[in-house]
């Protein structure tokens, strides 16, 4: 699955699970509501500065705990802590 969408993804689970409505969460990450419907979708390539304002500003999280799902492990490739 391509980066985008499991980004796209997370941010529409987080702000299910938070009870938000799409247009909510954009104006309370300063992005228009369309661009937010297609990041969520998968659909556009989301800037690491936009990104970053979704989820501190809307989802009201870090960055290190929106990228904690298990969606973003790779699959098929172990990951070691003794490198």
């Amino acid at each position: 699955m391509e980066i985008q969408k499991k980004i796209g993804l997370r941010i529409k689970s987080l702000r299910e699970i938070q009870n938000l409505k799409q247009e909510d969460l954009a104006w309370q990450a300063g992005v228009d509501r369309t661009y937010m419907n297609y990041v969520e979708n998968g659909k556009r390539n989301i800037t690491v500065k936009n990104l970053e304002k979704i989820v501190t500003d809307g989802l009201k999280m870090t960055l290190s705990e929106f990228f904690s799902d298990k969606i973003f492990i790779i699959e098929g490739k172990e990951q070691s802590s003794d490198k």
